[in-house]
């Protein structure tokens, strides 16, 4: 994909995920979620919930990839740090490196976002809480899909095994794959929130792909 398919690819789910946004706003408006909080898209989202239910494995391996998305992201860090150290200018680090902090900036500006502007509210209130909390998007989901995929992009640029490479990227996809489904059937949030991260991290690592390759 050229540059400018990035882009537009890019911004086509930008759009989608607003759009998205509004219509959980506004469409088929219920109060199914715990303390009649109000969810859009209700029939479906309910639906979706009452087949998968609640799963507590599902859940607690999606949390280590979670984890493991912080390790990868650490790990680029540190590499940044020490390109820093060694070449005493922050315009020698990698310009890949400094995509990727800017990528993971972006991530965490979203996650905090929707922290505050709060879209839905989670299927089941957590263990750790006594009332709903921000459901969308899957916060794991944006995460990982958007760790892993960029990783995916630049394992080539520091890894030299060409077969090492290659297995790393496989199991960055599998990671993603896994998550997404995850995340959906252990039941901590709507349909409409993993898509809302799906979408999210379409956009992001479209628009990433493109400047990394200017």
């Amino acid at each position: 994909m050229n540059n400018k398919k990035s882009f537009v690819v890019s911004g086509i789910f930008a759009i989608l995920t607003v759009l998205l946004i509004i219509l959980v706003k506004t469409y088929d408006v219920a109060q199914i979620g715990p303390m009649d909080t109000s969810i859009g898209f209700s029939h479906i989202n309910g639906g979706v919930h009452d087949f998968f239910g609640v799963n507590i494995i599902w859940y607690t391996i999606t949390e280590v990839f979670g984890i493991l998305a912080l390790l990868v992201c650490a790990i680029f860090a540190l590499v940044g740090l020490i390109q820093l150290v060694q070449r005493k200018s922050v315009f020698k680090v990698d310009a890949t490196i400094i995509k990727l902090g800017c990528l993971y900036a972006v991530v965490l500006g979203l996650y905090a976002l929707f922290e505050k502007v709060i879209i839905n509210y989670r299927p089941m209130i957590m263990y750790d809480s006594s009332e709903p909390e921000a459901s969308f998007p899957s916060s794991h989901t944006m995460l990982i899909c958007v760790v892993m995929g960029s990783t995916i992009m630049v394992l080539n640029q520091y890894i030299k095994n060409k077969r090492l490479a290659s297995i790393l990227q496989v199991a960055c996809a599998i990671i993603m794959v896994i998550t997404v489904l995850g995340r959906l059937i252990c039941g901590v949030h709507w349909f409409t929130d993993i898509m809302g991260g799906i979408f999210i991290s379409i956009a992001l690592l479209s628009a990433f792909s493109g400047i990394l390759k200017k």
